[in-house]
């Protein structure tokens, strides 16, 4: 298991790739009239920036994840609706996180700037885990805790353990699908359930977990 895992409770958490096939699969046939495809769109482009693409589009990001907002609205990429980017507005961001029901974003001000960053799920080196996250200290604070997989990825990790692959944490939740709420980073059709004896983990030597801190 990594060094570092991460653990969420209102955003629970969840490579790249598969986010990015998750993101195309699901914007197939939207169209970018509607208020809320764009918004839906923005939220989705935006999720892939701050978590994988910070680096290769030269973007300023701190190691707690944030990002100006202005510095956002400069890039040249376009929405999965095929909205540029550049056409959108700081309203347009706030709306974004503001609708989004996974949590998966914080807006923070700061010296009359306003900055954004993704809570969770990052493959870019200069985010500082300890930057990002609050440790858990005491399994008291953590009564439940499942990490969502697939049966073909069961063998593996049975023989080797659960593994970040290119994201900086492994990701954990405190709920499951069928409890009504949306959890980030557990696909609707996990057909794996592993449950962390936390107390187990946090008494091992490399063991360390984090839950979000949002701001």
């Amino acid at each position: 298991m990594s060094s570092f895992s991460s653990f969420a409770h209102s955003n629970r958490c969840g490579g790249r790739g598969q986010d990015m096939k998750y993101d195309r699969e699901r914007s197939r046939g939207r169209g970018g009239s509607g208020s809320k495809d764009k918004i839906d769109a923005l939220g989705r482009l935006l999720t892939r920036i701050l978590r994988h693409m910070a680096t290769e589009l030269n973007l300023n990001m701190r190691s707690d994840g944030y990002v100006k907002v202005e510095d956002l609205l400069k890039l040249n990429m376009r929405a999965f609706a095929n909205i540029p980017l550049r056409s959108q507005t700081v309203d347009d961001i706030k709306e974004a996180v503001r609708k989004d029901n996974k949590q998966r974003f914080s807006l923070l001000e700061e010296n009359g700037e306003l900055l954004i960053r993704a809570n969770q799920g990052h493959t870019v080196m200069t985010v500082q885990s300890e930057r990002l996250l609050k440790q858990i200290l005491s399994a008291d604070e953590v009564q439940f805790c499942v990490h969502g997989t697939y049966k073909r990825n069961l063998e593996s990790i049975l023989e080797s353990g659960l593994k970040r692959m290119k994201r900086l944490h492994v990701h954990f939740s405190s709920g499951l699908l069928t409890d009504g709420e949306v959890i980030s980073g557990m696909r609707r059709d996990v057909t794996v359930l592993i449950y962390l004896d936390v107390r187990k983990a946090l008494e091992g030597k490399h063991a360390c977990f984090f839950q979000v801190s949002v701001r």
